[in-house]
Formats: structure tokens, sequence, C-alpha cells
């Protein structure tokens, strides 16, 4: 009776039709959102020079890179659906599994759509100033705030993500596709058009020299912060473990097929942002990719571009 029991509880509905490529394109879809397109701004603001923000990027890279290592044993070993419920549950006991998931359901999950819906409208504000004009500001207790249009409107966008979310799998995971291959085709034409038509590689790829110290320190780890954020989603592959084909084979490698690609990109990007704008016109912009595109490609390729960004990062949202 034991046995039928246990066999009963290890019984699953879903179908392991994930393959090597699908799992990748889903690592790299749920790492990359909005980050790579804006980040930069935040990390040269805080760094002070173009050295120190490739320092955050690899250094950042790296970190990300030991967390994959175990995400990738764990997704071997435990491959159902859950992934970190899992790995808790099993390796410290069901009451951390737990715990995980209401910290999961109510603070992880939607501060990550609020993010990046927040990053979606920042996108959209390159396109449409009005959505950042304030509305009124107000002040509680001694933090000040300004309402603008964006707040809502990035509220309207979680609910329409959420909406696509409850179609069927076969949709949702058609349009995941579909939202990977553009995010990662507009950083490649960024990045092969800024080399082609940048005209300030000398000046701006340069490296401010930074002299070293706990101030430089400080730095660095402030600027690891956005970083990091850019570098976030491909543990949600664990999530997906028992749809996977050969999960003890094609998660790990497919986290670190998906982590060297998703690096790669981004340092790629980071470098056309340096060749083709100046380091203090990257700490002032507020839509970095899109103000490197307008340099060279004008205000109607900035727009197209900017676009595309901007739907590409919605692709982060559908696993998320």
């Amino acid at each position: 009776m034991g046995a039928h029991l246990a066999g009963h509880a290890e019984r699953s509905d879903l179908v392991r039709g994930l393959g090597l490529w699908s799992a990748t394109a889903i690592v790299i879809g749920d790492t990359i959102g909005t980050g790579v397109f804006l980040v930069t701004s935040d990390m040269a603001r805080a760094a002070g020079s173009v050295m120190l923000v490739f320092t955050g990027w690899v250094v950042g890279g790296l970190i990300v890179f030991f967390g994959a290592i175990c995400y990738a044993e764990f997704g071997a070993a435990f491959p159902k659906a859950g992934g970190p419920y899992v790995y808790l549950s099993r390796g410290l006991g069901p009451l951390w599994g737990f715990l995980f998931g209401w910290m999961s359901s109510f603070l992880d999950r939607p501060v990550a759509m609020a993010t990046l819906a927040a990053g979606f409208l920042r996108l959209m504000g390159f396109l449409f100033p009005v959505v950042d004009t304030p509305l009124f500001r107000g002040h509680l207790a001694s933090y000040n705030f300004t309402f603008t249009a964006a707040q809502p409107l990035a509220a309207l966008v979680v609910l329409a993500v959420t909406a696509i979310n409850y179609l069927n799998v076969r949709t949702s995971g058609a349009i995941q596709m579909f939202l990977t291959c553009l995010k990662m085709g507009t950083i490649v034409v960024i990045v092969v058009a800024g080399i082609a038509f940048g005209r300030h590689a000398v000046v701006a790829a340069v490296p401010a020299v930074t002299p070293s110290g706990w101030g430089t320190i400080g730095a660095l780890l402030t600027a690891l912060v956005p970083a990091m954020w850019a570098y976030n989603g491909f543990n949600d592959l664990g999530d997906l473990g028992e749809e996977i084909l050969h999960p003890q084979k094609n998660i790990p490698v497919a986290i670190i097929l998906g982590l060297f690609t998703v690096g790669s990109l981004y340092l790629a990007a980071n470098i056309v942002y340096f060749h083709t704008l100046t380091f203090s016109q990257i700490a002032s912009s507020r839509h970095v990719a899109s103000d490197v595109v307008r340099s060279f490609a004008g205000s109607r390729g900035a727009a197209w571009l900017t676009v595309a960004m901007a739907i590409s990062a919605l692709g982060r949202s559908m696993w998320s």
C-alpha cells in the first residue's frame, strides 16, 4: 500500500516535451529583459569609469555563473516542477519549501513583474515623453514621490501579461519563442550597426582611470546591483524541470549555454554603447540603447528599435 501511494505521489500529468534548444531559449528569454537596454547608465553613474562598468558586468557574470552551476546540479538531481521549492523541501525540509513558496508569491514574483513593467514604461517614455510627465507630487513621512501616467500604465502591463499567461501552454510557448528571437535579434542589430556606423570609438572607448581603494570597491558593489538584476532569470528553468526531455543532461547544458550567450550579448552591447557615446552621455541617459541607436540611425531608427526592445522585454515576464 505504501509503495502504491509513493508511486502515485511521483506521478505527473506534465509532458516532457522541451528539448535542449527550447530549454536554452527559455533561459535566454527569461534572463534578457529591460536591463541590458537601460542599466548601463545607472552603472556608469555608480562606478564613475568605463573600466569599473565592464568590471561590474564581468564580476556579475562570474557570480551568476557560480550560482548557475548550483542550479544546474539541483535541476539535474531533482527534475520536478517547482524548481527551488523542490530543492529546499528535499534538502532542508518542507517548511523551507513552504516559506519559499509564500515569499515567491508575495514578494519575489510581484516585485519582478513590477520592475519589468516599470522598465517597459521607461522604454516607452523614449517614444512618448508624456508618459513621464508628472501628474502630481506628494510626500509620505520623509519620502517624496512623483505620480506619473507610467504607474497606472505599468499596472495595466502586468494585467495584460497575466492574461497572456492564462492562454494554453502551446500558445504561450510560441509567444515566448518569438519574443526570445526578437530580443536577441534586437541586441545583435544594435551591436552590428553600432560597430559599423558608430563615430566615437576612439574617444569613448578609453576607460577612465580610477584609483584603487575602499571607494572603488564601494562603487563597484553599487554598480553590481543593476548588473545582477540584468542577469537574473536563468534560475526559473528549474520550475519547468518536469517538462524537459532528458533533464539530467539538458538542464545543466541549457543553463550554462544560455548564460554564456546572454553574457556575450551583454558585453558586446556595452562595448557598442561606449564605442558610440561618451561616458558622460551614457551616465546622463535614461534610455541608453535608444540613444545609441539614435546617434547613428536617427530618430526613426531609434523609435523602431525601441519598440522592439519594449516588446521583447515582455518575454521575460512570460515565465516570471
